[in-house]
């Protein structure tokens, strides 16, 4: 989302731009032409407010302008006050780290999340939010996810057994990307299962983001929440069935844990967290904000990235082919280790710059402040939008391109840290990243071993949706052909 009316200002330093062109290290310039996935133009000029608004609650990638991919700053007063727009690695590293203490999540990331998340881990404050921190970080450390790698194995090989039965069926990719997902979940969250038919649990959060994606009006110009939106009327049948399905999750689990005979998965965990400092544990509510968390946020933002790069796979024959390459050297029956496949790692990573799960990041100065030697005023938004920072022109060597080599070790080492940011940065990262990135990596794989996929000659153009996350706006169908 950007701001109406921008202004430029403040460039970075030419000494601090050489640091970041090394982002371009590891890409042959004399490559064959790649892949180019198709995404909204970006504007010239800012439109009016009106029409500001409109594009912006039909799809916000459409409202960002050609500066913001050119420039290391662009700092605008518009329908949302004062917007800075950062896309410096050296800039986002004093906003994300060196005085995160200054800048806290705005209140329209707030009032558009928190009725459908409640008061969890993504939209808490303070020292609440340091509490849930504390008390949730043991579950996803790296022992922890590791453990998990045999279930999202599991779950892989599930879906390919499934796709080979598929030759010629024409599919919708997003759809069973979703299906996978959930069987993850239930294979290393909720191990005795989501109490719901996970077709009609996918489906929910489907409506809930779709509901409250959209940028409302009301939210932009601050009206108070007790007056209707219409994006949260339409996610209330959704928003009953998560409670419904927390609601039974919780009772069964602690019916088992108190039997003595709780399995002992991340769900268990969170019902049994202590904070290290305090020794509290959460509270019924923190616990089932974390839930609806992890199921709505967590396996959606998995979903679409396997969604993307199966489609960019399909776009791109050279791809396709080293990617099939590296997954069949591996012994059939062998799990797959997410580590020995770095060809299938990039892969994900590649996609997910380019269709990053969480396309903006913004954040509000409780300060004033100064990044660079642009003034913050106290109150202003500061945004930070992976969607642009991972297509800067100054960052990136054809930053359209879906180039997975990018992301192989010896090129990843030349990217600046603050230049790809597909889980956030600083004390706010994604406390699921690993478990996210290992799992997309495992499932993948599977995948790329069982089919190939092909979009129909009369498929709708394939072009991202920022609801929230970013999906294909018309989904996407493919055909499945096994591999035999």
């Amino acid at each position: 989302m950007s701001s109406a009316a921008a202004r430029v200002e403040a460039p970075i330093d030419e000494t601090r731009r050489g640091d970041v062109q090394t982002g371009h290290a590891g890409v042959d310039p004399a490559a064959p032409v790649r892949f180019r996935p198709a995404v909204p133009k970006p504007l010239r000029e800012q439109p009016g407010l009106f029409g500001f608004l409109k594009a912006a609650r039909a799809n916000p990638l459409t409202t960002w302008l050609d500066v913001h991919f050119e420039k290391p700053v662009v700092a605008a007063d518009g329908a949302l006050g004062r917007v800075t727009v950062v896309s410096d690695p050296a800039l986002i590293r004093y906003l994300y780290v060196e005085n995160a203490a200054n800048y806290r999540k705005d209140d329209l990331q707030r009032r558009v999340l928190a009725p459908g998340l409640g008061n969890g881990l993504l939209t808490a404050e303070g020292e609440e939010w340091k509490l849930q921190r504390r008390t949730l970080a043991p579950i996803f450390s790296a022992r922890h996810v590791l453990g998990f790698n045999g279930a999202m194995n599991a779950a892989g090989a599930r879906i390919a057994r499934r796709l080979a039965r598929r030759d010629g069926t024409r599919i919708d990719v997003a759809l069973e990307m979703t299906r996978v997902t959930l069987d993850v979940l239930e294979r290393t969250i909720f191990t005795n299962g989501l109490a719901s038919d996970p077709d009609a649990l996918g489906r929910a959060i489907t409506r809930f983001l779709e509901s409250v994606g959209p940028i409302d009006p009301l939210d932009v110009f601050g009206v108070p929440g007790f007056v209707p939106r219409i994006g949260r009327l339409r996610a209330r049948p959704a928003l009953r069935f998560f409670a419904e399905v927390v609601d039974e999750l919780i009772e069964r689990r602690r019916a088992l844990i108190a039997q003595g005979t709780a399995p002992a998965d991340l769900l268990t965990l969170l019902l049994k967290a202590q904070d290290p400092e305090t020794g509290k544990g959460l509270t019924d509510l923190e616990v089932k904000a974390n839930i609806v968390t992890f199921i709505a946020a967590g396996h959606e933002t998995t979903a679409n990235a396997l969604t993307w790069a199966l489609y960019c796979l399909s776009q791109d024959p050279a791809a396709q082919a080293r990617i099939e390459a590296e997954v069949d050297a591996v012994p059939a029956g062998q799990d797959f280790d997410a580590d020995a496949l770095p060809y299938t790692k990039a892969v994900m990573e590649e996609t997910m710059r380019l269709f990053p799960p969480v396309p903006f990041l913004s954040r509000q100065a409780i300060a004033e402040d100064r990044i660079g030697r642009i003034k913050i005023p106290k109150g202003s938004l500061v945004m930070v939008a992976p969607y642009v920072l991972h297509r800067h022109k100054t960052l990136w060597q054809e930053p359209g391109v879906f180039m997975p080599e990018r992301f192989l070790p010896e090129a990843r080492a030349a990217i600046p840290r603050f230049a790809y940011l597909p889980f956030g940065a600083g004390p706010r990262v994604c406390i699921g990243q690993s478990f996210s990135l290992q799992e997309a990596v495992v499932v993948l794989a599977h995948i790329a071993r069982a089919a190939r996929f092909t979009l129909a000659d009369d498929h709708a153009p394939v072009v991202p949706l920022h609801r929230v996350t970013l999906r294909p706006e018309h989904g996407l169908h493919m055909t499945v052909h096994p591999r035999g």
